[in-house]
């Protein structure tokens, strides 16, 4: 065997107190490390001056005050339904109002107006006539689902039928089609 051209160190050659030494250090990092934790990260923090807000939710347009499109003569135009809902997709909402005059006797013919919001938050104002009251129809089945109103028109077939007794049933939709609304009727939709 050769001797070794390095001469021996006496560090080199591990003893128990080498080891207990090793293990107080590593002791003493694990427990200084639970003890200091750092602070939780976030994502830019807000200055003392700065309030984070969200935007209230649009109210719908409301009814009251309205000059629908109705000649009633010495009686009122009456709402008898209404819906809201976003229907052009501009994340405001619209009302959709069924109205006829308050007629003592009889049964009023009915019309369905798109109300949007007044500028400044003024009163509502009619911007779409779905249903004409000259059309002599009374609505029913009245909805709003996605966007879509829906209702059931009972009509006249001829002059001959009394106000009292429709003979003509037909359901009807509507949608913004981005320009105007869109009238949608199934076909053999009409029925007595």
């Amino acid at each position: 065997m050769q001797p070794s051209a390095v001469p021996e160190l006496a560090h080199t050659h591990t003893r128990p107190i080498h080891w207990v030494a090793t293990a107080a250090a590593i002791a003493g990092v694990v427990a200084l490390s639970s003890a200091v934790q750092p602070g939780s990260a976030t994502a830019a923090q807000p200055t003392a001056r700065t309030e984070v807000r969200t935007a209230p939710a649009a109210a719908p347009p409301g009814t009251s005050g309205v000059r629908f499109p109705l000649t009633c003569g010495p009686v009122k135009a009456i709402v008898v339904k209404k819906v809201t809902g976003d229907l052009d997709g501009d994340g405001a909402p619209e009302t959709v109002a069924v109205v006829h005059c308050d007629a003592p006797m009889g049964t009023p013919p009915d019309g369905v107006y798109v109300l949007t919001r007044g500028t400044a938050g003024g009163t509502a104002r009619v911007v779409a006539t779905l249903v004409d009251p000259k059309d002599r129809r009374t609505v029913t089945d009245f909805a709003l689902r996605a966007g879509t109103v829906t209702a059931t028109l009972l009509g006249y077939s001829s002059s001959d039928i009394p106000s009292c007794c429709p003979d003509l049933r037909t359901p009807t939709s509507w949608h913004w089609n981005g320009k105007a609304f869109i009238r949608s009727t199934p076909a053999a939709a009409h029925s007595v």
